[in-house]
């Protein structure tokens, strides 16, 4: 399905109308996004206009973000527009604000929804979180600039997530894969049956090849995209196994992790977008993420280069159940509670879903200090996680703080 007949241009063709759009792109940056106006001052933005010219550029990472709007609140001069100019205000964990702008599908959803097969008319039922974080408006505009319906489920309440498919023909499903897995699992204990859901797309965690083809014994095709609350929409899947193309609107380098040199052709690097939103515009921004470019073009006959999809963070930083766990996040429960000595957070993944364990070296062994913990850690992170107390020197001091052990088929 191609609801815009750019996907099937040749690439030529679109890296030239890239490169004719970034001088005054680069212009607008620096006029209305104080941060930008900083960072380029010695830019002059006409320079700009081809992608060798825009890898000169200075790499802008998530820290950054966060450093500069503790001294520049709320958006830190990245964005273009005021605050009260912005359609809606959010919070992400780190932590990091964010505007949405009031274009209708600002990040972009419709296309990764598109290309999965949502269509006007269906009813989908969105399971991500409409509370501090975009991901619930997310997917729920991509939808609706479709033509869909939406029913705004959120996470948690199984039972009413089976009855509202149930009694609202649920016909599409967006989420987690995990999430989705829970609630078709309790649709079975309660002996709901929902026919009429057959497609999904799925985000936030790694969809495991066993998973896909447990959903697909059930009737549900499910897709793949990648998305990030700074950026929107960055790729998406249109054939399982045959990597994620890359979105319209973007501009994506894979560079060497801690520089802003592109890898060579084939290789693992970092992925580094530049985004054409002129209400947030985010330059050479790092998302942490590796990936590698895909040698094929995609089967679906979109033209877009393609990228083989997560392969592992470039820093520290996990994304557990949809959620981002920051390092700085770490040491703060640790500060709160004297008592630890040395900490590290271990990721893994048990029965298809993402668990994660603080292990703590204390003197102490008390369960009061242990449930404290875990509380703090779900203050802090917005997570539920298990805390294992550890003797004093027994954890490896290697440098992390994060260790995601999490290996996917």
């Amino acid at each position: 399905m191609y609801p815009d007949p750019q996907e099937r241009r040749p690439h030529a063709e679109r890296v030239a109308a890239w490169e004719q759009a970034l001088p005054a792109f680069i212009a607008h940056a620096k006029q209305f996004a104080p941060a930008y106006g900083r960072l380029l001052a010695d830019v002059e933005a006409t320079s700009i206009n081809s992608l060798t010219a825009l890898a000169s550029l200075p790499i802008t990472r998530k820290s950054a973000l966060i450093s500069e709007q503790k001294q520049q609140p709320p958006f830190g001069g990245y964005a273009a527009l005021a605050a009260g100019q912005a359609a809606r205000l959010f919070a992400s964990p780190g932590p990091i604000n964010e505007p949405q702008g009031t274009a209708e599908d600002f990040w972009r959803m419709s296309r990764a929804l598109a290309a999965a097969g949502f269509v006007a008319g269906d009813i989908v039922h969105n399971c991500f979180s409409y509370h501090f974080t975009p991901g619930g408006f997310m997917l729920d505009s991509g939808a609706r600039a479709l033509g869909c319906a939406v029913f705004p489920g959120g996470v948690g309440q199984t039972e009413l997530q089976v009855a509202a498919m149930r009694d609202l023909g649920a016909t599409a499903y967006t989420g987690t894969p995990s999430f989705l897995k829970i609630i078709l699992e309790k649709a079975d204990e309660l002996g709901v049956s929902l026919p009429k859901l057959t497609k999904a797309v799925v985000t936030g965690e790694a969809l495991p090849g066993s998973l896909r083809q447990w959903f697909t014994d059930r009737g549900i095709t499910v897709r793949q995209c990648y998305a990030t609350a700074d950026l929107g929409l960055i790729a998406y899947e249109t054939t399982p196994g045959a990597g994620m193309v890359l979105d319209e609107n973007i501009i994506v380098e894979l560079v060497k992790p801690g520089s802003g040199e592109w890898v060579a052709e084939g290789e693992v690097g970092e992925v580094v977008v530049s985004s054409f939103n002129r209400d947030y515009p985010l330059i050479r921004f790092a998302t942490g993420d590796l990936s590698a470019f895909h040698p094929d073009a995609s089967p679906c006959g979109r033209t877009n280069r393609v990228i083989k999809g997560w392969m592992g963070r470039a820093d520290q930083t996990a994304k557990i159940k949809g959620m981002f766990v920051h390092p700085e996040q770490i040491h703060a429960i640790v500060k709160r509670h004297p008592e630890i000595q040395h900490a590290r957070l271990v990721v893994d993944r048990a029965d298809d879903f993402d668990v994660m364990t603080l292990q703590i070296e204390t003197t102490e062994s008390s369960p009061t200090l242990q449930q404290a913990v875990a509380d703090t850690m779900r203050d802090i992170t917005k997570l539920r996680g298990e805390v294992q107390l550890c003797p004093p020197q027994s954890l490896a001091r290697d440098g992390k703080v994060i260790d995601d052990i999490r290996k996917f088929e």
